[in-house]
Order: structure tokens, then sequence, then C-alpha cells
């Protein structure tokens, strides 16, 4: 199922995507939210007739960094023995269509296409036999960064946490297994020209890796995001750039870049 959150006539809501053709897709109302029982209302609206917002609210989006050997190599670092986690605060996120606003203190900003893990469940120090019951599904994510200012500052608040610096989306597909979400395609675009292409079986560390080490430091709550890391081919975006991240069996997640305001 995929679960987008949507915005219509000043009411934001839950739904269940419908369709397969863009043009003819249409939300089915939840009642109630997600991560918890719900029905599906039956009253439908047309996805065109509505804002799509980011899929979840998350209390924190815990990244990985370094989990793709290629972006590591042409980054000119070493690839970490162990998982290697950072924070982007809530502030951070943006939904699909929303814009990513380039910093002011910022001269070289980049794209990193992910894929995000939802947790559906509160939960910690999760074994990894049972990683995939506080799985509530996965999207798309770019982690933008400001690669100059990471590269200069020792911690990567500023770097990776400015505003819109995360975009989420389009939805939130749940029907994936943990060993489908392990080998699909992710790719990114800027202005229609590929940038990024690879695999998501290339990570180093795997996506039970991951939130068996960051479950065994902190309680992860419902709607929490996990970013599994970049494949090679980050480069930097430009004010009036359109930049789209396509994971196979999930969608596609659009954003412009603007002047900051």
């Amino acid at each position: 199922m995929r679960i987008a959150r949507f915005s219509i006539d000043g009411n934001v809501a839950f739904g269940a995507v419908e369709g397969e053709k863009q043009d003819e897709l249409v939300l089915d109302i939840i009642k109630g939210i997600p991560f918890a029982d719900f029905e599906l209302s039956g009253t439908k609206v047309p996805l065109s007739k509505v804002r799509l917002l980011p899929p979840v609210l998350p209390n924190k989006v815990v990244a990985f960094g370094r989990n793709y050997a290629d972006h590591a190599k042409e980054m000119g670092n070493e690839v970490p023995d162990a998982p290697f986690a950072f924070f982007k605060p809530a502030t951070s996120v943006v939904g699909p269509g929303d814009e990513i606003q380039y910093p002011s203190f910022s001269q070289d900003v980049h794209h990193e296409a992910e894929l995000a893990v939802v947790i559906g469940r509160l939960c910690r120090e999760v074994p990894r036999e049972r990683v995939k019951d506080v799985i509530f599904g996965y999207t798309c994510a770019n982690d933008v960064t400001a690669r100059d200012v990471q590269k200069r500052e020792k911690q990567w608040a500023r770097a990776k946490g400015f505003d819109t610096s995360c975009p989420l989306g389009p939805w939130v597909e749940t029907d994936l297994d943990i060993a489908a979400a392990q080998d699909l395609t992710i790719q990114l675009t800027v202005n229609g020209g590929q940038r990024q292409l690879g695999r998501t079986s290339e990570m180093i560390h795997s996506i039970e890796d991951l939130i068996v080490n960051i479950s065994e430091a902190m309680t992860l709550l419902p709607g929490d995001v996990i970013l599994t890391g970049t494949p090679a081919g980050v480069g930097p975006l430009h004010v009036g750039d359109e930049v789209a991240v396509t994971i196979e069996g999930i969608g596609t997640l659009t954003n412009k870049v603007v002047k900051r305001g």
C-alpha cells in the first residue's frame, strides 16, 4: 500500500494511493493514523486535487554516511568499519514539490539520493530478526548537503541540517519486504539529466545493520526516518534546478532549488 499525507481545503489527512497511471491516481482517505489500526473511508479524491505533504513528520531523521563504497571513494573517504550516523532535524523535512532553499552560508550545495526507511512502532535495542517488524515502509529522500560547510566544520549540523535539506516522498510504500528493499534501483536526475544511478544492494551496511546499530543507542518512534546512504554521483545544485529522486517500486520525489528568501 502507498500511504500519502496531503492537504485539501485546509485539512490534512492520510490516504491510500490507488491507481497506476499518474494522471489517474486517487487517494482513499484513511480513518485515523496509519501507525495504528486504521480503515479506508471509501471517500476518494483525485491526487491532482490535493497538495502532497511530507509523508511523515519524524521526531528525528537518523542518516548514515559513507554507506556505498563508490560514494566514499569519490569523496576521498575510507569506508567505515561500523555504521556512521548523523542527524537531520525535523525542521529540515519538506515534501514532494516543495522548494529546496539554497542556504545563504554555502556556495556548494549537493544532492544525495537515498532510500529512506520509515519506522512504524516505538522500539529500542531491536534484534536483527525483529527489524522487519518495526519498519512501516520506505520512501525516497534527498540528503541535500552544503558540501563546503561540511568540509570546513567538524560537526555536520549546519551542512546537513539546514531548513529544506531533507525532501521526503512522494509517499510511503508499505508492501516492500526488507529483502526487496535491499535490491532496488535508485537514481537521481537534475533538469532531466542523470547524475546518480545505483542499487540499494550496494550498501555496505544493510538496513538490518543500521536499525540494530542506532536502536542500541536510542528509542525510535513511529514516523522516525532512517536514511541509508547515497550511491556515487553526488554533485552540485544551483538555483533554478529541478532535482528528482526515483526509487524502483516506490516512486519519484521532485523538488526545485530556489534562492533563500
